[in-house]
């Protein structure tokens, strides 16, 4: 049983102390504080003397024997393409790709949980059916079936008598672009709506989308939030666009910079600014196709970082057939996010110091296997974002390490399922603010044009890992189970490492999807939320060619039975946080909500 991620509340304290021991765990720890189990030197240096009293069992109940590392503190000088940035895909969406319902609770979730790059699909609001423009309107969206409650709540009541548009050549307003439509007997119009286009979504209005952006946005990260617009409005709705952004987001929006420039900004000096990746179009060549097309022309739907791989394999034709146009005045909000369409890595596009190119995972495989060295130099200097194939209906992700090994900085994921991407995702980016600084070979440098490669930029290692699973206390359930005594744990170790394919440019196997682990460790089948494992230990020896930084360790706690094993708990350490010793592995439930379940461990770590 799934559940879909709801928006957090805050916890009454820290999830990482315990205020009660199980007689499993307790009866552990007493072996410990005896001297019959000895700890390592490094977990005797943090007590400071050996742990023969009651200060043992409140270190052990403290935040101090969590597995994981605290985040250290960023340096968020450097540029933003030096940086892992946690992002969302769809961030509309609070199920599926082709039915669920889009809701403003969903960006309000993902920024609550440190998202800092959420994505917004914008169409056209539904218009006046006795309006020429509306009647082109209706047309073009005939493939999607029109259902009862779709319209917007910005949307005139069909019984209103409606003016026409006013032309091209009617009053202008500040952006010398036509005045958007309004109904005669109301001050209320038709604006934008945000839906998966070519689906059976609903929607949301785009108004109330940005007013969600702006309530969340900054509340528990004042780092800046990067708003990647996918636009297939025509011009008189990106005109309301640009008048609703510049209005909800008043103070918020980069300013224009007095000159351009050729650098990216730091984190630390865009605070409390929203970013709007959008489409960029050259002002002069817009000026100039403008006469050329005359006045009354308008520009074609359009799309300002879709990919063919975001759409249903039987609409891909019919997006292939319209060009995108995106109005200068639209545009010229992407101050250092400039999307533009991927043709290859040594095209012009990809020297421009602000440019953004989005691929799909296929796409990205596929550059990898052409141009691996050239990725990953490109990525050190450039922003890219990576984002699910479309084919992805049950909105399940592809594997994140994999396209941050590239130095992608922007991996998209859909939020809304708890698969093994999002579980990476949340070893990745917790307890950080959203953004991450890349490790030194990774980053940007003086010379562009360096071909190191993911190989040579940073040193490789040889890992051993073993751990012994001695006891669990207060494992949530599988969601909807209400039985304690039906219920029958057992542990799932996964190691995530790279893959010798992805340093060499060779096809990566599974071609960057999400999977389990390369390296899997079972434990027998236990009964009861208070299992003693009895120290089974996992061994994990001699593993080559591993980074640290973008290694992860997975636990999984599943319940046997007959068919699918539901998942009771999780939790997912980047494996440079991991800590040697006598350690708790805090619990999250199958929602991905904190929890007061705990996995006692013995973890022995070394890399050479």
């Amino acid at each position: 049983m799934s559940a879909p991620i709801t928006v957090p509340k805050a916890s009454p304290s820290d999830p990482t102390t315990l205020h009660n021991l199980s007689p499993t765990v307790l009866s552990y720890l007493e072996t410990i504080s005896s001297g019959k189990r000895s700890l390592p030197t490094a977990q005797l240096e943090e007590l400071s003397k050996p742990p023969h009293d009651n200060r043992f069992l409140k270190y052990m109940t403290s935040p101090a024997s969590n597995a994981s590392d605290p985040t250290p503190p960023i340096d968020l000088s450097y540029p933003l393409s030096n940086y892992f940035i946690n992002s969302s895909h769809n961030t509309y969406l609070t199920g599926n790709q082709l039915y669920s319902v889009s809701s403003t609770d969903a960006y309000k979730n993902v920024l609550l949980r440190g998202c800092r790059c959420i994505e917004i699909d914008v169409w056209d609001g539904e218009s006046p059916r006795s309006t020429p423009d509306g009647a082109d309107e209706n047309k073009k969206h005939s493939w999607r079936p029109h259902l009862p409650g779709r319209h917007s709540s910005h949307e005139s009541s069909k019984h209103h008598k409606h003016e026409e548009a006013p032309t091209a050549s009617a009053t202008k307003n500040e952006l010398s672009l036509p005045t958007p439509w309004t109904s005669a007997s109301t001050e209320m119009r038709v604006e934008p709506r945000v839906l998966h286009g070519y689906t059976l979504t609903k929607e949301v209005p785009f108004r109330d989308v940005c007013v969600a952006i702006r309530d969340a946005a900054f509340v528990n990260s004042d780092l800046p939030v990067v708003v990647s617009l996918e636009v297939h409005a025509g011009v008189s709705q990106q005109e309301i666009m640009v008048e609703i952004m510049k209005s909800v987001w008043k103070g918020f929006l980069v300013p224009v910079p007095n000159s351009e420039s050729t650098v990216l900004p730091s984190p630390a000096s865009l605070r409390h600014k929203i970013l709007v990746k959008v489409k960029y179009v050259d002002p002069k060549k817009a000026a100039d196709q403008a006469k050329a097309k005359g006045k009354n022309k308008s520009p074609s739907p359009s799309s300002s970082s879709a990919s063919e791989d975001e759409a249903p394999p039987e609409v891909k034709k019919k997006k292939s057939k319209s060009k995108s146009s995106i109005i200068p005045a639209l545009s010229n909000l992407g101050i250092y996010t400039r999307a533009f369409h991927f043709s290859s890595l040594s095209s012009p596009e990809a020297e421009q110091p602000h440019h953004v190119f989005s691929l799909s995972e296929k796409k990205l495989m596929e550059v990898h296997s052409s141009s691996g060295s050239t990725l990953f130099s490109h990525n050190r200097n450039f922003l890219m974002r990576a984002f699910p194939s479309g084919m992805r209906v049950r909105s399940d992700n592809l594997d994140p390490a994999v396209f941050w090994r590239k130095g992608v900085q922007f991996v998209a994921l859909n939020w809304q399922h708890w698969d093994a991407g999002m579980m990476l995702n949340e070893g990745m980016f917790a307890g950080s603010a959203g953004y991450l600084l890349k490790p030194i070979g990774y980053r940007g440098t003086d010379h562009p044009s360096s071909k190191e490669s993911q190989a040579d930029a940073i040193a490789h290692k040889m890992l051993s890992l073993s751990m012994d699973i001695l006891a669990a206390q207060d494992i949530p359930l599988p969601l909807g189970d209400t039985r304690p005594n039906a219920f029958h744990p057992y542990v799932k170790v996964e190691l995530h490492v790279e893959k010798p394919a992805e340093r060499t440019g060779a096809p990566i196997e599974g071609g960057g999807k999400s999977k389990e682990g390369e390296y899997k460790w079972k434990s027998r089948t236990m009964k009861g939320t208070e299992v003693d494992f009895g120290g089974q230990k996992v061994d994990f020896r001699n593993i080559p060619g591993v980074v640290e930084e973008l290694s992860f360790i997975r636990f999984k706690i599943q319940d046997d039975e007959i068919g699918k094993d539901d998942l009771a708990a999780w939790a997912c350490i980047r494996l440079d946080r991991l800590r040697a010793g006598y350690r708790f592995v805090h619990l999250l439930d199958a929602a991905g909500a904190e929890s007061k379940g705990a996995l006692l461990l013995r973890i022995e770590k070394s890399l050479i």
